[in-house]
């Protein structure tokens, strides 16, 4: 199968998480990465301490977000790299970054000096607050985007301590946005015939994930506040408990609701006033969730998830990532692939969410040996050898 990325000579400089997660999309998809890291590699090869060790000197979390990549060794604090590097970019299409602003001018490979270089080449930007803005100069990690972007308010429980989410969506967004914006600038430099700069952040990318807190707020003027697990437009749609865990309800309609009434045994709270409507059950949320618990304790969760099924009612288990990674479903989905690592062996790594094609072929190479490629790709360079994959 052809990937549809692939031909797509993509320059990788970033670190850690988002940049990686953008440029680890894209190599899935069949892009050409190269990772340029500095001498001491990759931060996150060193990242969770040795519980997240294997065999080798890579943790990890390395190991998730570097697959279909090689590695290149430059120390860009020298002339001699930094030319080296820009003798790269003139064949690439695109530059992924994550440096602080500012960081790459001093570098001498800001965005003027590699469009100069080469003008079809997507410049992209990662940072923490975004290039300009009061907040610009400000470190980004995902734990601080959270609190500043307004997610940690609206997380955890009513009236508890601030809680983060619990999947680093800062970083991850950032990523995933970032992976967008460059292949709609690939689409757009395929007829203008020239490359632009894309920029985004771990704030921006979280606060642009607040659809309903953002629609809240602005329809009522009021700040949202944390709910649980309930949702913020309807109700029931949250986890309630049953005899031996919790497991999740999103009685979304008025046939739902009526539905999950009969199924639990309360077909009198589908004629309480207090609940017969949505807004209605919003307003009396607590009193609502008081009832449902009481009915569902008398079964398991197992039991429930088959009964609301059977009735139509949308419901499911809440499951850990041991239960997760154990389901058929998982499997089928294509969610765990395994690489062949040169020190690791056989590896399980996450699967790539969104489908093309028929799906096979993704993983293409291990996650690389910090420097693994560094002599083949220079010495090709000096030589004008090729460097790329062919182009489709």
């Amino acid at each position: 199968m052809t990937l549809p990325l692939r031909g797509v000579r993509v320059i990788d400089l970033s670190q850690v998480m988002a940049g990686p997660f953008c440029t680890l999309l894209l190599a899935d998809l069949g892009a050409d990465v190269i990772k340029v890291e500095p001498p001491g590699g990759d931060l996150s090869r060193s990242m969770g301490g040795d519980r997240l060790r294997l065999t080798g000197a890579d943790r990890a979390p390395f190991l998730a977000l570097n697959r279909n990549k090689r590695s290149v060794v430059l120390d860009l604090k020298l002339p001699a790299a930094r030319d080296r590097l820009l003798a790269l970019l003139r064949d690439a299409d695109v530059l992924v970054e994550s440096f602080r602003p500012g960081v790459a001018e001093r570098l001498g490979i800001a965005w003027g000096t590699v469009s100069d270089v080469n003008p079809r080449i997507v410049y992209t930007s990662i940072s923490g607050f975004g290039q300009v803005g009061p907040w610009a100069d400000r470190p980004g990690f995902d734990l601080i985007a959270q609190g500043m972007a307004g997610v940690m308010s609206v997380t955890g429980a009513p009236g508890g301590d601030p809680v983060k989410c619990g999947v680093p969506v800062s970083d991850l967004a950032a990523g995933l946005y970032a992976a967008n914006g460059i292949q709609a600038a690939l689409i757009a430099r395929a007829s203008t015939g020239r490359g632009q700069r894309v920029e985004t952040s771990l704030f921006e990318a979280a606060l642009g994930l607040s659809v309903w807190e953002a629609t809240e707020f602005f329809a009522t003027g009021e700040a949202p506040r944390p709910l649980g697990s309930a949702h913020r437009l309807s109700a029931p749609y949250q986890a309630f408990r049953a005899s031996d865990g919790y497991v999740t309800i999103a009685a979304l309609t008025p046939s739902h609701w009526e539905r999950l009434c009969m199924v639990i045994d309360r077909a009198d709270l589908a004629l309480d006033p207090r609940f017969a409507t949505n807004a209605d059950r919003m307003a009396n949320r607590d009193a609502l969730v008081v009832e449902i618990d009481r009915a569902l304790a008398a079964r398991s969760v197992a039991d429930w998830v088959d009964r609301l099924l059977a009735e139509g009612i949308p419901c499911g288990p809440i499951l850990d990532y041991a239960q997760v990674f154990g389901e058929p479903h998982t499997a089928a989905r294509r969610m765990i692939e395994v690489a062949d690592h040169p020190v690791e062996g056989p590896v399980r790594m996450l699967g790539l969410p969104v489908k093309v094609g028929d799906g096979d072929g993704i993983v293409r190479r291990p996650p690389p040996l910090l420097g693994e490629h560094t002599r083949d790709v220079l010495e090709a360079l000096d030589e004008g050898r090729p460097i790329w994959e062919t182009r489709t």
